[in-house]
């Protein structure tokens, strides 16, 4: 199976590595694609080739997606996918222009590095082809989660929008603290906030761009901030009730 990478950053390579197929890499940098052609196995392709694959994956920004499958489409002789980290856009996207072949949208749940992981699938029309590559990403240790568009896109308004925007705000309001003064719960977000500023801005942004969930955690740390201890005491309440409710739901 030759397989189209449209897209050569650290999730394409991510893609292309872990389905270890016949690899072919385009991208708006041609030396992106170069260099994934080179270290990867495979080979580059203009953004504009007439070449066609068994297979075309978009790996490309999210606020990209659907421009990206309409030019794209066309190269994929059985099966389109991509893994931008939204669903609702671009499994309909790919049902407008390649409504005759496999469909599927994924969102590995992780960076790059910390693969394997949680991979959230979406199939809208499976087929061998698709199968023979969630195959292979499953047999490198990832763990397929079957959803929906409307299912992933709202988990990812807390899971995304609102955990980053929770995290950043601490990091742009926290002042510096002598080692001897801190707590595990500050040491604890500190990680956080190195984990989330180690990746791309750009990435970040358009997640902010893609999903609501920033404008909540700014109405609940209002709410914290105007609140008297009386209220105070109430939504500590509130957020634990939920917290235990959020425990019973994982076990």
């Amino acid at each position: 199976m030759n397989v189209l990478v449209v897209g050569a950053g650290a999730m394409g390579r991510w893609f292309a590595e872990a389905t270890n197929r016949d690899l072919a890499f385009t991208d708006a940098d041609p030396a992106v694609a170069e260099r994934a052609a080179n270290e990867l196995g495979g080979k580059a392709v203009e953004l504009d080739t007439s070449e066609t694959f068994d297979a075309v994956c978009l790996a490309v920004p999210l606020l990209a997606v659907e421009e990206a499958i309409e030019d794209h489409a066309g190269k994929a002789e059985r099966a389109i996918l991509d893994l931008t980290g939204v669903m609702a856009e671009p499994v309909s996207a790919m049902a407008d222009h390649a409504p005759g072949k496999e469909r599927v949208s994924l969102h590995p749940l992780f960076a790059p590095d910390n693969a394997p992981g949680n991979v959230a699938v979406v199939a809208d029309e499976s087929g061998p082809t698709t199968d023979n590559l969630l195959s292979a990403l499953e047999s490198r240790g990832n763990t397929l989660v079957e959803t929906t568009p409307e299912e992933h896109d709202e988990a990812m308004t807390t899971v995304q929008a609102g955990a980053h925007t929770a995290i950043l705000a601490f990091a742009l309001s926290a002042n510096s603290v002598p080692e001897g003064l801190r707590t595990p719960v500050y040491d604890c977000l500190a990680d956080l906030t190195a984990q989330v500023t180690d990746g791309d801005s750009r990435v970040y942004a358009d997640i902010q761009e893609a999903f609501d969930g920033a404008e909540d955690v700014a109405v609940a740390a209002q709410e914290l901030t105007d609140a008297d201890p009386t209220e105070f005491e109430r939504l500590y309440r509130k957020a634990k009730a939920k917290t235990e409710t959020r425990a019973e739901e994982k076990r």
